[in-house]
């Protein structure tokens, strides 16, 4: 009852001038095979020995007309415009050759793209859905009290035109879920697609590609609720006089020492450890399975090739130095003390001098 209660509070779109591509093919399709059907009846019914080939003639004309029409009419106009050719078939099928013809199914095709409009609020729907239902058991009711149809077709001519109409029947059926399963499908898949693209957006840091401070935050947590009881530990680094760098050459040329600090520590990084951009000129790593002596060595080793790196900008050329302060994880402590003591590492490095590892 959930769902049916959330279908009817459904809400539709208040433009009914553009109609959906995917809505707009199906039913471009759908006319055609309908135009098609009632063309193939025009010469089918004179050689079943029946002379009312002009009945198909004038539908196949209406539907011809209505596929033409498609792109000039809304979408409800479009679906009444269908529907009541189908309705008038059916009734002139059953009335004509009775109910075993099986002319009736065409009822599910009206059905299937009543419940794809998106223009139909969900109440009609349902409301229009009922009086299909009881147009079909009024016709079955019909084919009853007239005992015999007004045209008995031979075995043969029956069973002929039975497995036409189920034959058009089941393609109309089939052309319409491949359709709409298809734009379906792209639709969640585009959604998807999306969702992904800006999960890694909000996640990334748009000057060096690397992860930001959530994403990282993130990332350590999920080590944490994995493998609760592995070490691992955690260093904040901080560029050296980089407010220099900018003053003496400029902005653009700290954003180049910056990404040029990011492929050093992804070209080094070698599975030890995963590194993001903490803010301004701080970065942060993360290093999983690492106690405070490994990663210790690990980040003097980052802190020495980054010495001897040499940054080319426009032509001037300079040496860059980091200080870093590691922690480890003593299983006792919130990730924000952890953090919080690589910091304060951190800075007791700034004070003695820079250029330096505190573990």
């Amino acid at each position: 009852m959930g769902y049916f209660s959330e279908f009817l509070h459904q809400k539709t779109p208040a433009s009914r001038r553009v109609m959906p591509a995917y809505y707009r093919k199906a039913l471009t399709v759908s006319e055609a095979i309908l135009a098609s059907y009632f063309l193939a009846a025009f010469f089918l019914f004179p050689a079943l020995g029946k002379h009312w080939e002009w009945v198909p003639a004038g539908f196949c004309v209406l539907t011809a007309l209505a596929m033409w029409r498609v792109g000039k009419m809304n979408i409800i106009t479009n679906f009444i415009v269908f529907g009541t050719i189908v309705l008038l078939w059916c009734g002139w099928g059953v009335y004509t050759c009775g109910w075993s013809i099986g002319v009736q199914h065409f009822l599910i095709v009206l059905i299937l793209l009543l419940f794809f409009n998106i223009c139909i609020s969900p109440k009609i729907k349902v409301l229009l859905g009922i009086l299909l239902l009881g147009y079909r058991i009024a016709l079955y009711a019909l084919s009853n009290l007239m005992k015999e149809p007004v045209h008995i077709l031979t075995d043969t001519g029956g069973m002929i035109f039975q497995t036409t109409n189920s034959t058009v029947f089941f393609l109309l059926v089939a052309i319409i879920c491949i359709i709409f399963s298809s734009s379906i499908q792209d639709t969640e898949r585009r959604l998807r697609l999306d969702n992904e693209s800006l999960t890694l957006e909000a996640g990334t840091d748009p000057l060096t590609g690397l992860p930001n401070r959530r994403e990282m935050i993130g990332m350590i947590r999920k080590f944490q609720k994995d493998f609760p009881y592995l070490p691992f530990s955690v260093a904040i680094a901080d560029i050296d006089y980089f407010k220099q760098v900018n003053d003496t050459y400029g902005h653009p040329c700290g954003d180049a020492a910056l990404v040029a600090l990011t492929d050093l520590f992804r070209s080094n990084a070698e599975g030890q450890y995963r590194a993001c951009r903490w803010g301004g000129e701080e970065f942060c790593f993360f290093l999983p399975k690492k106690n405070l002596d490994e990663a210790g060595m690990i980040m003097k080793d980052l802190s020495f090739a980054v010495e001897k790196m040499t940054i080319d900008f426009e032509g001037s050329q300079f040496n860059i130095t980091i200080t870093v302060g590691v922690e480890e994880t003593d299983f006792r402590s919130t990730l924000e003390e952890l953090l919080e003591s690589a910091d304060e590492k951190l800075y007791l490095g700034k004070k003695s001098g820079r250029n330096r590892v505190v573990v």
